[in-house]
Protein backbone atom coordinates (compact mmCIF):
# COMPACT_ATOMS: atom_id res chain seq x y z
CA UNK A 1 0.00 0.00 0.00
CA UNK A 2 1.60 3.25 -0.57
CA UNK A 3 0.97 6.11 1.62
CA UNK A 4 -1.38 9.22 1.30
CA UNK A 5 0.52 12.17 -0.49
CA UNK A 6 0.09 15.65 1.00
CA UNK A 7 -2.68 16.91 -0.76
CA UNK A 8 -4.45 14.01 -1.82
CA UNK A 9 -7.97 14.40 -0.92
CA UNK A 10 -9.27 11.63 2.14
CA UNK A 11 -12.00 9.82 0.76
CA UNK A 12 -13.18 8.52 3.46
CA UNK A 13 -12.74 11.99 5.49
CA UNK A 14 -15.19 13.47 2.10
CA UNK A 15 -17.71 10.93 2.62
CA UNK A 16 -17.97 11.51 6.33
CA UNK A 17 -18.72 15.14 5.33
CA UNK A 18 -21.24 14.39 2.72
CA UNK A 19 -23.14 12.11 5.39
CA UNK A 20 -23.31 15.00 8.38
CA UNK A 21 -24.56 17.31 5.49
CA UNK A 22 -27.11 14.61 4.72
CA UNK A 23 -28.18 14.40 8.27
CA UNK A 24 -28.03 18.00 9.01
CA UNK A 25 -30.49 18.76 6.18
CA UNK A 26 -32.73 15.59 6.67
CA UNK A 27 -32.89 16.59 10.46
CA UNK A 28 -34.13 20.18 9.46
CA UNK A 29 -36.81 18.44 7.74
CA UNK A 30 -37.91 16.20 10.11
CA UNK A 31 -37.88 18.88 13.00
CA UNK A 32 -39.78 20.95 10.81
CA UNK A 33 -42.94 18.54 10.48
CA UNK A 34 -46.51 19.56 11.00
CA UNK A 35 -48.11 18.50 14.00
CA UNK A 36 -50.23 16.27 11.71
CA UNK A 37 -47.58 14.72 9.91
CA UNK A 38 -45.39 14.15 13.09
CA UNK A 39 -48.62 12.34 14.59
CA UNK A 40 -48.83 10.28 11.64
CA UNK A 41 -45.21 9.39 11.37
CA UNK A 42 -45.04 8.46 15.01
CA UNK A 43 -47.84 6.41 14.74
CA UNK A 44 -46.82 4.57 11.63
CA UNK A 45 -43.29 3.59 13.24
CA UNK A 46 -45.32 1.60 16.16
CA UNK A 47 -47.58 -0.07 13.42
CA UNK A 48 -44.44 -1.40 11.18
CA UNK A 49 -42.65 -2.48 14.20
CA UNK A 50 -45.72 -4.40 14.67
CA UNK A 51 -45.19 -6.46 11.35
CA UNK A 52 -41.89 -7.67 12.92
CA UNK A 53 -43.38 -8.64 15.96
CA UNK A 54 -45.82 -10.69 14.14
CA UNK A 55 -43.03 -12.35 12.16
CA UNK A 56 -41.17 -13.37 15.32
CA UNK A 57 -44.11 -14.41 17.24
CA UNK A 58 -44.93 -16.17 13.99
CA UNK A 59 -41.76 -17.81 14.03
CA UNK A 60 -40.31 -18.45 17.33
CA UNK A 61 -44.16 -20.55 18.49
CA UNK A 62 -43.57 -22.44 14.47
CA UNK A 63 -40.19 -23.37 15.78
CA UNK A 64 -38.72 -22.28 19.19
CA UNK A 65 -35.99 -20.87 17.99
CA UNK A 66 -35.40 -17.13 18.90
CA UNK A 67 -32.69 -16.65 16.09
CA UNK A 68 -34.92 -17.88 13.76
CA UNK A 69 -37.34 -15.47 15.29
CA UNK A 70 -34.90 -12.40 15.22
CA UNK A 71 -33.93 -13.36 11.53
CA UNK A 72 -38.02 -12.92 11.04
CA UNK A 73 -38.37 -9.92 13.24
CA UNK A 74 -36.42 -7.73 10.34
CA UNK A 75 -38.91 -7.90 8.53
CA UNK A 76 -40.17 -4.75 10.47
CA UNK A 77 -37.18 -3.03 10.31
CA UNK A 78 -37.14 -3.11 6.28
CA UNK A 79 -40.91 -2.07 6.47
CA UNK A 80 -39.59 1.36 8.36
CA UNK A 81 -37.06 1.99 6.03
CA UNK A 82 -38.67 1.37 3.16
CA UNK A 83 -42.27 2.93 4.17
CA UNK A 84 -40.25 6.29 6.00
CA UNK A 85 -41.85 5.76 9.01
CA UNK A 86 -40.15 6.76 12.53
CA UNK A 87 -39.28 5.24 15.50
CA UNK A 88 -38.23 6.96 18.92
CA UNK A 89 -34.91 5.81 18.76
CA UNK A 90 -33.82 6.43 15.48
CA UNK A 91 -34.29 10.38 16.40
CA UNK A 92 -31.00 10.35 18.24
CA UNK A 93 -28.46 11.15 15.39
CA UNK A 94 -30.61 12.50 12.49
CA UNK A 95 -32.27 15.73 13.90
CA UNK A 96 -29.82 16.29 17.20
CA UNK A 97 -26.92 16.76 14.20
CA UNK A 98 -29.59 19.72 13.05
CA UNK A 99 -29.97 21.05 16.66
CA UNK A 100 -25.61 20.99 16.75
CA UNK A 101 -25.26 22.88 13.82
CA UNK A 102 -28.13 25.79 14.40
CA UNK A 103 -30.08 24.68 11.68
CA UNK A 104 -33.10 23.66 14.52
CA UNK A 105 -33.92 25.24 17.91
CA UNK A 106 -33.56 22.33 20.63
CA UNK A 107 -36.81 23.07 21.56
CA UNK A 108 -38.44 21.42 18.47
CA UNK A 109 -36.23 17.98 19.10
CA UNK A 110 -37.82 17.66 22.46
CA UNK A 111 -41.14 17.57 20.92
CA UNK A 112 -40.29 15.36 17.89
CA UNK A 113 -38.89 13.10 20.79
CA UNK A 114 -42.37 13.24 22.95
CA UNK A 115 -44.73 12.90 19.75
CA UNK A 116 -42.47 9.91 18.19
CA UNK A 117 -42.70 7.98 21.61
CA UNK A 118 -46.24 8.36 22.76
CA UNK A 119 -47.06 7.72 18.95
CA UNK A 120 -44.65 4.79 18.59
CA UNK A 121 -46.37 3.17 21.72
CA UNK A 122 -50.25 3.89 20.36
CA UNK A 123 -49.61 2.42 17.51
CA UNK A 124 -47.55 -0.08 18.92
CA UNK A 125 -50.77 -0.47 21.49
CA UNK A 126 -53.35 -0.83 18.67
CA UNK A 127 -51.41 -3.31 16.59
CA UNK A 128 -50.93 -6.12 18.84
CA UNK A 129 -54.20 -5.78 19.90
CA UNK A 130 -55.57 -6.69 16.34
CA UNK A 131 -52.34 -9.25 16.29
CA UNK A 132 -53.73 -11.04 19.32
CA UNK A 133 -56.93 -10.84 18.68
CA UNK A 134 -56.07 -12.34 15.17
CA UNK A 135 -53.83 -14.95 16.42
CA UNK A 136 -55.53 -16.41 19.89
CA UNK A 137 -52.13 -19.07 18.65
CA UNK A 138 -49.35 -16.64 19.72
CA UNK A 139 -50.88 -15.90 22.95
CA UNK A 140 -48.52 -18.30 24.74
CA UNK A 141 -45.64 -17.12 22.85
CA UNK A 142 -46.26 -13.66 23.28
CA UNK A 143 -46.63 -13.95 27.04
CA UNK A 144 -42.92 -16.02 27.01
CA UNK A 145 -41.44 -13.32 25.00
CA UNK A 146 -42.59 -10.47 26.64
CA UNK A 147 -41.22 -12.32 30.28
CA UNK A 148 -37.67 -11.95 29.06
CA UNK A 149 -38.05 -8.12 29.57
CA UNK A 150 -39.97 -8.19 32.69
CA UNK A 151 -37.41 -10.73 34.33
CA UNK A 152 -34.68 -7.82 33.98
CA UNK A 153 -36.09 -5.84 36.18
CA UNK A 154 -34.55 -2.44 36.96
CA UNK A 155 -30.39 -3.26 37.10
CA UNK A 156 -27.35 -2.82 35.61
CA UNK A 157 -28.22 -5.94 33.07
CA UNK A 158 -31.00 -4.01 32.18
CA UNK A 159 -29.20 -0.74 31.78
CA UNK A 160 -26.35 -2.58 29.36
CA UNK A 161 -29.40 -4.18 27.18
CA UNK A 162 -30.99 -0.78 26.74
CA UNK A 163 -27.47 0.69 26.06
CA UNK A 164 -26.88 -1.61 23.59
CA UNK A 165 -30.52 -0.76 21.68
CA UNK A 166 -29.51 2.34 21.55
CA UNK A 167 -26.19 2.09 20.21
CA UNK A 168 -27.50 -0.24 17.57
CA UNK A 169 -30.37 1.53 16.13
CA UNK A 170 -27.94 4.68 16.16
CA UNK A 171 -25.49 3.14 14.60
CA UNK A 172 -28.18 1.67 11.75
CA UNK A 173 -29.49 5.36 11.47
CA UNK A 174 -25.68 6.53 10.39
CA UNK A 175 -25.32 3.60 7.94
CA UNK A 176 -28.22 4.34 6.34
CA UNK A 177 -26.95 8.41 5.85
CA UNK A 178 -23.77 7.25 4.18
CA UNK A 179 -25.81 6.07 1.15
CA UNK A 180 -28.97 7.42 -1.38
CA UNK A 181 -29.61 3.33 -2.63
CA UNK A 182 -32.63 2.25 -0.80
CA UNK A 183 -31.05 -1.07 -0.92
CA UNK A 184 -27.99 -0.58 0.65
CA UNK A 185 -29.64 0.87 3.29
CA UNK A 186 -31.64 -2.40 3.97
CA UNK A 187 -28.42 -4.25 5.02
CA UNK A 188 -28.23 -2.26 8.27
CA UNK A 189 -31.71 -2.66 8.17
CA UNK A 190 -31.96 -6.13 8.81
CA UNK A 191 -28.97 -6.91 10.25
CA UNK A 192 -29.73 -4.26 13.12
CA UNK A 193 -33.11 -6.22 13.23
CA UNK A 194 -31.91 -9.50 13.67
CA UNK A 195 -29.51 -8.69 16.48
CA UNK A 196 -32.32 -6.59 18.40
CA UNK A 197 -34.98 -9.22 18.05
CA UNK A 198 -32.35 -12.06 18.57
CA UNK A 199 -30.68 -10.91 21.37
CA UNK A 200 -33.78 -9.60 23.20
CA UNK A 201 -32.33 -6.42 23.01
CA UNK A 202 -33.50 -3.77 25.50
CA UNK A 203 -35.40 -1.55 23.01
CA UNK A 204 -38.29 0.41 24.56
CA UNK A 205 -40.58 0.81 21.72
CA UNK A 206 -39.78 -3.10 20.47
CA UNK A 207 -39.77 -4.36 24.36
CA UNK A 208 -43.25 -2.56 24.75
CA UNK A 209 -44.79 -3.74 21.59
CA UNK A 210 -43.68 -7.45 23.21
CA UNK A 211 -45.20 -6.34 26.49
CA UNK A 212 -48.61 -4.86 24.94
CA UNK A 213 -48.82 -8.42 22.68
CA UNK A 214 -48.59 -10.11 26.32
CA UNK A 215 -50.91 -8.00 28.05
CA UNK A 216 -53.75 -8.40 25.65
CA UNK A 217 -52.80 -12.61 25.98
CA UNK A 218 -53.65 -11.89 29.44
CA UNK A 219 -50.09 -11.92 30.82
CA UNK A 220 -49.57 -12.09 34.64
CA UNK A 221 -47.85 -8.55 34.66
CA UNK A 222 -49.65 -5.25 34.63
CA UNK A 223 -49.29 -1.80 32.82
CA UNK A 224 -47.61 -0.62 35.67
CA UNK A 225 -44.49 -3.54 34.91
CA UNK A 226 -44.50 -2.36 31.35
CA UNK A 227 -44.09 1.29 32.18
CA UNK A 228 -41.27 1.08 34.68
CA UNK A 229 -39.61 -1.12 32.10
CA UNK A 230 -40.01 1.07 29.46
CA UNK A 231 -38.99 4.31 31.17
CA UNK A 232 -36.12 2.95 32.18
CA UNK A 233 -35.49 1.50 28.89
CA UNK A 234 -35.78 4.71 27.03
CA UNK A 235 -33.32 6.01 28.94
CA UNK A 236 -30.78 3.31 28.28
CA UNK A 237 -31.04 4.33 24.62
CA UNK A 238 -31.00 7.34 24.67
CA UNK A 239 -27.67 7.33 26.85
CA UNK A 240 -26.57 4.57 24.59
CA UNK A 241 -27.38 6.23 21.01
CA UNK A 242 -26.09 9.88 22.04
CA UNK A 243 -23.08 8.91 23.75
CA UNK A 244 -22.05 5.82 21.60
CA UNK A 245 -22.37 7.17 18.34
CA UNK A 246 -23.61 10.58 17.92
CA UNK A 247 -20.95 12.41 20.27
CA UNK A 248 -18.63 10.24 18.44
CA UNK A 249 -19.50 10.44 14.62
CA UNK A 250 -20.18 14.57 15.13
CA UNK A 251 -16.11 14.66 16.78
CA UNK A 252 -15.44 12.87 13.45
CA UNK A 253 -16.09 16.54 11.63
CA UNK A 254 -15.50 19.12 14.20
CA UNK A 255 -14.70 22.06 11.37
CA UNK A 256 -18.24 21.30 9.49
CA UNK A 257 -20.17 21.62 12.97
CA UNK A 258 -18.36 24.95 14.00
CA UNK A 259 -18.79 25.97 9.81
CA UNK A 260 -22.66 25.34 10.45
CA UNK A 261 -22.84 26.87 13.76
CA UNK A 262 -21.11 30.14 12.72
CA UNK A 263 -22.97 30.34 9.03
CA UNK A 264 -26.11 30.64 11.27
CA UNK A 265 -25.03 32.80 14.74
Amino acid sequence: MHARRTGEPDVAQADTERTFDRLVDEGTQRLGRSWPGLLATGTLGGLDIGVGVLGLLLVEHATGSTLLGGLAFAIGFVALTLARSELFTEDFLVPVAAVVAKASPPSALLRLWVVTLATNLAGGWVITWILMAGFPSLHETAIESAGTYVRLGIGWQAFALALTGGFLITLMTHMQHSTDSDGLRLVPAVGMGFLLGAGSVNHAVVASLLCFAALHAGAPFGYGDWAGLAAFAALGNMVGGLLLVTMMRLLQVPHKVSEERRERS
